[in-house]
C-alpha cells in the first residue's frame, strides 16, 4: 500500500498547464473552417413579437444562415421546468414563446464567416415588438391586478413554500421581548473569469457535439436534445477548462444556440463548426444574477435569551423565468430561522416572476439571502437584552437531535456547537491583543460574529446520485487506473481530489491514476458542480467504484472495469401545508468573526479580520479547503461591501466591470484566517463534507455586526457603499 494521499496538499492535476497557458479555456478552442455566432437580443423587457425581418441580414457579407424561433424543434427549456424559449418569435413549436420577458431574451442567432460579420449582420435584423407594461416590483408583481409575464400560469407567483410548526401566535403572546426587521439583499453578478464561450460541432460518430464551461455534462446534453427533438445519445457535451463557475454555468447560456446552429447547417449541407464568444456586457446582462430578496421577519424570545418563535416571509426576484428559482427559495425558507432550534415557525415564502434579469443559483443557493436575516435578528435580540452574541447563541443553537423548523431531525454528525466555540475562542484572542497604534477620531472599528449551516447535496425530493467506472491496468500489479467521471472543475480542485480518493482506495501513487473527466460520451451522470456537493458525491462514487474493481481484480480480471452508482439517503420536498420534511441528507457547519474598520469621513468600510471556521469533515486536500474558505470570503465581501448591481425599468445599468465593481487587491480583507475542522460526516467519503459554498454564508450579518459596533447602528440592506454608510450618518 501506498502512503495516504488524502489530508495531503498534493499538487493539483491541472496546476503546470493553467499556470503556463497551454490549457484551453472555451474562448481559446478553435477548429478548422469555423463560422462564428452572434445573438440578437430582444433589447427589451416585455414585448410580443409580430414579426422578425432577416431578410436584409441574410444577404450581408459572409453570412451562412440566421435562425429564428420557427427554426427549433422543441422551442423550450428549462433546468427546473420548461418555461423558456430558445428563441422569441413568432412561429414557434410551442405556445407563447412569441414573447419576451426580459430583455436579453434571445431573438435571432446569425452565422457568418466572421465574428465582424455576424455582428454587422445581426445589426440589420428588424423586429416588429408590441410593447408590453413592465413590472419590476416583485411585491407588486404579486399582486391580482398586476401585468402576467406568462399567462398560460395565471399569476407571476412561481412558487409559494409554507412552513407551520408549533403555535406561533401563543409563543408571541407570552413573549418577553419581540425583534421585527425587513431586510433587502442585493442581485449579484457572478464575475467569472471567462465569459460564456464554446464551439458546436458535429463529431466524428455524428452526434451533435458541444465544448463549452458548464456545470452539468449530462444535464446539459439532456436541455440541448430536448429543445432539438433529438435522443441523448445524438448529442454530446464536453467541458474543457471551466474559468469559473459559481452557479452561473448551471442554467444554459451558449449550449442550445450552438448546438441548434451547428445541427441546422449539417441539414443545409454545410458542415462548419460554429464559435461563439460573448463580451462581458453579454454576460452581465444575458446570464442570470444572485436572486434580490426582501425578508421581513419577527422574533419572539424570553429574557434568557432563548427564541420562543420565529415569523418570516419571504420574497425572491425570479425575473423572467424560473431557472433554479424553486430551489434557491427552499434553501432560503430553510435558513431564514438560521441554525437554531426554534418550537413554533410561521413562514411563508414567494419566488415571483418580474421583468427584470433572470436569476438562479449562486454560491449559497438561498442560504446567504436567509441567513443574513435569521443573523441580523440574533444580533439584534444580543443588543436588546445586553448579551454576549456568542452567549445567545449557545442558548438556541442545533445540536445532535435537534429538529428543523421544519419538524424533522438534522442528519447525524452535527458540528454547529464546537464550530461557533473554535471561531469565537480564536475571536476573542485576537480582541484581547488590540492594534497598539491610536487610530485617528474619524476611524472607528468594530467586531461581529455569525454562523450558520450550508446542506451538501440536492435538497427537497430531487434525484440525488453520482456515477462512476474505475479500470485497472496492468500485469501481476496494477500499472495505471482510469477514474471516470463527469464532474466538472470549475476551478475549485474537484479533479485533483478525484485522484486522490481513487489513488486511496486503490493504494496507488497518484502518478498512476488517469482521469477521463467532464464528456458525456466517456462518463455516467455525476450530477451537478453545485450544492456543495462534488467530493462529497464523487468521492463516495469513486470509492464505491474503486471497491468492486479491486475485487475483480483480485479475482484476476484484466482489465478490471467496474462501475459503481453512489445514491444517498432521500430527501423529501415541503408538505403543501406544514412545510414538514426531510430536506437534506448531509451539510457543512460555519462560525465567522469579522473585524471592520470604518471611516466616517469617506463611508468607506474595509474588512481588517475574517475568522473563518469550517467543518469539512476531511480536509481531502487542506490546500485547496484554505483556497475555497479564502475565494468564498473575498467573493461574499464583494457582495456585501462593494458590488452594486444597478437595474432601471427592467434593464442593466451595471453592465461593464467599470461601472458594476468587484473586489480587487485592495479592496480585500487585510487578513483572513481559515479554522478548518474536521468532524467526520457519518456517510462521507472518508468523513468528509461539502464546503464550497459555506464560506460565504455568514460575513453579510457578521459584517453588518461588526460595523454596528463602530458606529452604533443598523444596516438592513447593503452593498455597505460609501453612500449608504455616510447616508446612515446622516451626511447626505
Amino acid at each position: 500500500m501506498s502512503k495516504s494521499v488524502l489530508g495531503q496538499s498534493v499538487t493539483r492535476v491541472d496546476a503546470a498547464g493553467k499556470v503556463t497557458g497551454q490549457t484551453p479555456y472555451p474562448g481559446d478552442l478553435n477548429l478548422p473552417g469555423q463560422a462564428y455566432m452572434k445573438i440578437l437580443y430582444a433589447g427589451r423587457p416585455h414585448a410580443i413579437i409580430k414579426h422578425v425581418d432577416i431578410e436584409a441580414a441574410s444577404q450581408a457579407a459572409g453570412v451562412l444562415a440566421i435562425f429564428t424561433a420557427k427554426d427549433v424543434p422543441n422551442n423550450e427549456y428549462g433546468l427546473i421546468m420548461n418555461d423558456q424559449p430558445v428563441l422569441c418569435g413568432p412561429g414557434s413549436s410551442k405556445p407563447h414563446a412569441e414573447r419576451v420577458r426580459w430583455e436579453a431574451d434571445h431573438v435571432a442567432l446569425v452565422v457568418a464567416e466572421t465574428e465582424a460579420q455576424a455582428a454587422a449582420a445581426r445589426d440589420l435584423i428588424r423586429v416588429d415588438f408590441e410593447d408590453q407594461p413592465v413590472i419590476t416590483d416583485m411585491l407588486a408583481a404579486m399582486q391580482d391586478d398586476a401585468p402576467v409575464l406568462h399567462p398560460e400560469k395565471g399569476s407571476n407567483i412561481l412558487a409559494h413554500y409554507r412552513i407551520r410548526k408549533g403555535d406561533v401566535e401563543v409563543a408571541f403572546e407570552n413573549a418577553d421581548i419581540i425583534i421585527e426587521g425587513e431586510y433587502h439583499t442585493p442581485a449579484q453578478e457572478h464575475a467569472y473569469l471567462q465569459p460564456e464561450a464554446g464551439l458546436g460541432y458535429i463529431d466524428e460518430e455524428g452526434r451533435v457535439t458541444v465544448q463549452v464551461a458548464g456545470q452539468w455534462t449530462h444535464e446539459d446534453r439532456e436541455q440541448i436534445a430536448h429543445a432539438l427533438g433529438l435522443p441523448e445519445e445524438q448529442v454530446r457535451v464536453i467541458y474543457p477548462a471551466i474559468g469559473g463557475a459559481f452557479g452561473g454555468r448551471e442554467d444554459m447560456s451558449v449550449q442550445i444556440v450552438l448546438a441548434l446552429a451547428a445541427w441546422r447547417l449539417r441539414q443545409q449541407g454545410i458542415n462548419r463548426p460554429v464559435k461563439i464568444l460573448w463580451s462581458r456586457e453579454e454576460s452581465i446582462r444575458a446570464h442570470h444574477k444572485r436572486h434580490p430578496y426582501i425578508i421581513k421577519t419577527r422574533w419572539a424570545a424570553n429574557k434568557d435569551g432563548r427564541v420562543t418563535a420565529i415569523e418570516a416571509d419571504v420574497y425572491a426576484d425570479s425575473g423572467g423565468y424560473a431557472y433554479t428559482s424553486t430551489k434557491v427559495l427552499g434553501n432560503a425558507t430553510l435558513m431564514c430561522t438560521g441554525p437554531y432550534e426554534i418550537e413554533n415557525v410561521r413562514v411563508d415564502s414567494y419566488a415571483i416572476y418580474t421583468n427584470n434579469v433572470v436569476t438562479g443559483a449562486f454560491r449559497g443557493f438561498g442560504g446567504p439571502q436567509g441567513l443574513f436575516a435569521a443573523e441580523q435578528q440574533m444580533n439584534k435580540l444580543a443588543k436588546a437584552l445586553g448579551m454576549d452574541v456568542v452567549e445567545i447563541r449557545r442558548r438556541n443553537l442545533i445540536k445532535e437531535g435537534s429538529l428543523l423548523s421544519v419538524g424533522t431531525p438534522l442528519p447525524k454528525g452535527v458540528s454547529m456547537g464546537p464550530v461557533m466555540e473554535k471561531c469565537a475562542s480564536r475571536m476573542e484572542t485576537l480582541k484581547n491583543h488590540p492594534a497598539k497604534e491610536e487610530l485617528p477620531g474619524h476611524i472607528r472599528r468594530g467586531w461581529g460574529f455569525a454562523c450558520g449551516f450550508k446542506n451538501v447535496g440536492f435538497s427537497f425530493g430531487f434525484p440525488e446520485q453520482s456515477w462512476a467506472t474505475i479500470e485497472l491496468h496492468g500485469n501481476g500489479s496494477i500499472e495505471r487506473a482510469v477514474v471516470h467521471h463527469a464532474g466538472a472543475d470549475c476551478g475549485q480542485g474537484a479533479h485533483t481530489v478525484f485522484a486522490q480518493v481513487a489513488a486511496e482506495t486503490l493504494g496507488l501513487p497518484l502518478s498512476r491514476i488517469e482521469l477521463a473527466v467532464s464528456d458525456t460520451a466517456v462518463t455516467g451522470n455525476s450530477g451537478s458542480a453545485s450544492a456543495s456537493r462534488m467530493t462529497f458525491m464523487a468521492g463516495n462514487a469513486i470509492k464505491g467504484a474503486c471497491e468492486l474493481a479491486l475485487e475483480k481484480w483480485d479475482n484476476e480480471e484484466r482489465p478490471a472495469i467496474a462501475t459503481f452508482q453512489y445514491r444517498p439517503p432521500k430527501t423529501t420536498p415541503l408538505d403543501p401545508q406544514t412545510g414538514k420534511s426531510e430536506p437534506n441528507f448531509s451539510y457543512g457547519y460555519v462560525a465567522q468573526a469579522v473585524e471592520v474598520e470604518v471611516d466616517t469621513e469617506t463611508g468607506h468600510v474595509h474588512l481588517l479580520n475574517v475568522l473563518c471556521a469550517d467543518d469539512v469533515g476531511k480536509a481531502v486536500n487542506p490546500q485547496q479547503v484554505q483556497g475555497q474558505i479564502e475565494g468564498a470570503v473575498v467573493q461574499a465581501a464583494g457582495y456585501v461591501v462593494l458590488e452594486n448591481f444597478i437595474q432601471k425599468d427592467g434593464r442593466v445599468v451595471t453592465d461593464k466591470l467599470s461601472t458594476y465593481l468587484i473586489p480587487t487587491v485592495l479592496d480585500i480583507p487585510t487578513h483572513v484566517e481559515s479554522i478548518i475542522l474536521e468532524y467526520p460526516d457519518p456517510i462521507g467519503p472518508y468523513g468528509a463534507r461539502g464546503m464550497g459554498e459555506m464560506p460565504y454564508l455568514p460575513l453579510a450579518p457578521a459584517v453588518t455586526a461588526a460595523v454596528h459596533q463602530a458606529l452604533g447602528m443598523w444596516f438592513d440592506e447593503f452593498p455597505l457603499t460609501p453612500e449608504r454608510i455616510l447616508k446612515g450618518l446622516g451626511k447626505f
